[in-house]
């Protein structure tokens, strides 16, 4: 199982979060329909919960600051310095929503809005390197960046990080390809997929699973809803889903050949 302690290099996708207006539901449904297992950071944390798999932390969910603040995940990227990354945020044409701040014995971090308005956050790794399981079921396997400016997004994103941009077949670059670091892609970048007319940029995570079905099922039971029902892709099987508190993520389960015969 992939699993690691080591933090992430400048750029690469290293941690997910979202606050909630109800923690305990949260950790049901996000236990019922991702697998996960839960530890409480405690009240100086706010009760924060990071969700592990196997052990190890995967993501984490805690409570909203104030009434009537909406839930999403944030994708946070990894840096080397946040302070520096910051500056390349606002020179880019983006803006600093918060800190940058330390979180005491984990690391600091920044959450930033890139420059067509789509939200992500920064860390900077110290006693926490961010997500210790990847690649696997439980664990962010892929995210993608939906953006209404896609040439805007990259030439933003690639002024924070030397990103390579290389197309998916049968796409053309201007409306979806991936991003990485070397000849490795990352992620996504591109439009905003069909979404409603209105829909701002925004990040979307995908998360490992055993079965997309059963996650769904899962989801439905507990107040979430499907956005995409779940279908085969030369990618995997994948769906779009929303928590019962509207926030949108993806869930994706690795088809091997056995499975397809």
């Amino acid at each position: 199982m992939p699993f690691t302690d080591t933090p992430w290099p400048n750029g690469a996708p290293c941690w997910a979060d979202i606050a909630v207006p109800d923690l305990p539901a949260a950790l049901g449904f996000y236990g019922a329909v991702i697998g996960w297992s839960f530890v409480d950071t405690g009240e100086d944390y706010g009760h924060f919960a990071i969700c592990q798999t196997e052990g190890h932390a995967a993501a984490g969910i805690g409570p909203v600051m104030q009434e009537g603040q909406p839930s999403f995940w944030t994708l946070y990227l990894a840096t080397d310095d946040v302070d520096a990354t910051t500056k390349l945020v606002t020179d880019g044409g983006g803006s600093v929503l918060a800190g940058p701040m330390d979180i005491p014995d984990t690391g600091r971090m920044a959450v930033c809005a890139d420059a067509t308005g789509g939200v992500f956050g920064l860390w900077q790794a110290a006693g926490q390197v961010g997500i210790e399981v990847f690649n696997q079921p439980g664990s962010l396997v892929w995210e993608d960046a939906r953006l209404t400016d896609v040439e805007r997004g990259r030439e933003f994103y690639s002024g924070l990080f030397p990103y390579r941009f290389a197309e998916v077949p049968g796409l053309p670059l201007e409306e979806y390809g991936t991003f990485g670091l070397g000849d490795e892609p990352l992620g996504g970048m591109g439009g905003t997929m069909g979404a409603p007319e209105g829909t701002p940029s925004h990040w979307l995570v995908y998360f490992g699973v055993e079965s997309v079905d059963a996650s769904v099922a899962a989801a439905t039971e507990r107040g979430g809803t499907v956005m995409m029902a779940a279908q085969d892709t030369p990618f995997g099987r994948m769906a779009v889903l929303t928590d019962p508190f509207g926030a949108p993520f993806a869930v994706h389960q690795e088809i091997l050949e056995a499975d397809e015969g």
